[in-house]
């Protein structure tokens, strides 16, 4: 009789633990930092532009104009970073004549509204066509994702005829992430927001790079592996000794000029 209550109270703990991560998970998957960016000293050259949803937000953005015949770069940055991560770890980008447009999303640095898989998507929905007003046009546009914006700028490629895709320390869905980090929980099944890339990568048509760190501990290596295998446009570029902050290392960045040079004609 005893251990029959032990083992029910351990069950409502569980149970009770279970429906708290079900009904508070986004507050942990997008811990947004609330803070807003003064755009204009983040980057020389870098000015504040605004973003509007299709579901009515008017969201922060940085923007600066690509040098002529230069593509232009959409930056979506992860999940507990911001603005400043984003300048960061496109600046040698930029100061090669790339344009950058760096979306902040709802929720973030200021914004208003709450982030949700479908909620960052029409921001970056939004980015794309504020870039259409603009006079560069998708075809003109390269997607870069880092991390949780992985999702964002797969989901967006795979709609789009974009001239090209780079993931950084992208997963393969949000539901594995989950997985291997909340091992004792359902969490494939309890995870809302999917973010499938690995669904959605067969259907870009662009060239697709994908860098890895083979140290990264957030999103194991393993995650850009599958993704290589999703799309045979896609290369992959393992980092040894890296981990999660691959986007902000040297490596990254010299890694991808050197990929745009091949597939743009870029510096």
């Amino acid at each position: 009789m005893r251990l029959l209550t032990f083992l029910l109270i351990v069950l409502g703990f569980y149970a009770a633990a279970t429906l708290l991560l079900f009904l508070e998970q986004r507050s942990f998957i997008y811990p947004a930092p609330r803070a807003r960016e003064d755009i204009e000293r983040l980057l020389p050259g870098l000015q504040p532009v605004e973003l509007r949803t299709s579901d009515g937000l008017t969201l922060v953005a940085g923007y600066k104009p690509a040098r002529a015949g230069m593509p232009t770069i959409v930056f979506f940055h992860g999940n507990g970073d911001t603005l400043r991560g984003a300048v960061a770890a496109t600046d040698r980008l930029a100061e090669a004549g790339y344009g950058l447009l760096l979306p902040e999303y709802r929720g973030y640095g200021g914004n208003p509204g709450s982030p949700s898989e479908e909620g960052l998507v029409r921001d970056g929905q939004a980015a794309l066509d504020w870039l259409a007003r603009a006079q560069v046009p998708a075809a003109r546009t390269i997607l870069v994702g880092n991390s949780l914006g992985s999702g964002v700028a797969t989901d967006l490629a795979s709609t789009h005829t974009v001239a090209g895709l780079i993931l950084i320390s992208g997963f393969s869905s949000l539901p594995e992430v989950a997985a291997a980090h909340v091992r004792f929980f359902p969490a494939r099944m309890l995870v809302r927001d999917r973010f499938d890339n690995a669904g959605k990568l067969p259907r870009v048509r662009a060239p697709i790079l994908l860098l890895h760190g083979t140290e990264d501990r957030m999103i194991d290596a393993s995650h850009g592996q599958r993704l290589a295998g999703a799309n045979s446009r896609a290369a992959l570029m393992l980092v040894p000794g890296t981990g999660h902050e691959l986007a902000y290392l040297p490596q990254s960045q010299s890694a991808i000029l050197t990929w745009l040079a091949k597939h743009h004609g870029g510096a």
